[in-house]
């Protein structure tokens, strides 16, 4: 046991001085050394022995064709307000189908959160006296109520909005959220 490990560090250590020596640079190779020099480049490219140019094709030169000064008549097609029965019927289809779409995803102004029925009922008052055409929803979801103002389809009409209700109001917060749309414009 005692001769082994002796035996394993030189060992360890011969084969670590002969990875070292593989990596080492090598010594230059007694070769010759490459021209570096700058050389004159020639001024003309030097002519083959013989002359090439029987074999060179020789194209005749083309005719050359009068150009009218008047361009060709361009027809005009007038647009028609044109329909064909299967659209039409897939027209008809369509807006039968929107016909029974009742909701969109829109914004809603929520202008209270809190605890107090009497508080929400005044806020409300306020905004419907002042715009009556504006619709409110009041949520009761124990112990918290929330007022919500209008039904808008863009984010531009719930900031026109909110504009309006900006003095009215204690809290103004814009909600994505589904609402009603109005068949009744």
């Amino acid at each position: 046991m005692n001769r082994l490990l002796p035996k394993m560090l030189v060992a360890s250590l011969f084969f670590g001085l002969a990875a070292c020596a593989g990596a080492a640079p090598q010594a230059p190779r007694a070769s010759a050394p490459a021209d570096t020099t700058l050389k004159k480049a020639a001024t003309a490219a030097p002519m083959p022995a013989e002359d090439v140019t029987k074999y060179r094709p020789v194209f005749a030169a083309p005719k050359a064709t009068p150009i009218l000064a008047t361009a060709p008549a361009k027809t005009t097609v007038l647009p028609t307000n044109h329909v064909n029965p299967q659209v039409e019927q897939r027209l008809r289809d369509q807006a039968y189908t929107n016909q029974n779409v009742k909701y969109a995803q829109g914004y809603r102004l929520l202008v209270y959160l809190g605890l107090e029925r009497d508080q929400v009922m005044a806020i409300r008052r306020t905004v419907i006296g002042r715009y009556p055409d504006e619709t409110d929803y009041i949520t009761f979801k124990s112990p918290v109520y929330r007022l919500y103002i209008g039904d808008y389809l863009t984010k531009l009409d719930a900031a026109r909005a909110m504009a309006r209700l900006r003095g009215l109001t204690p809290k103004l917060e814009l909600e994505a959220t589904q609402v009603v749309l109005n068949k009744n414009p």
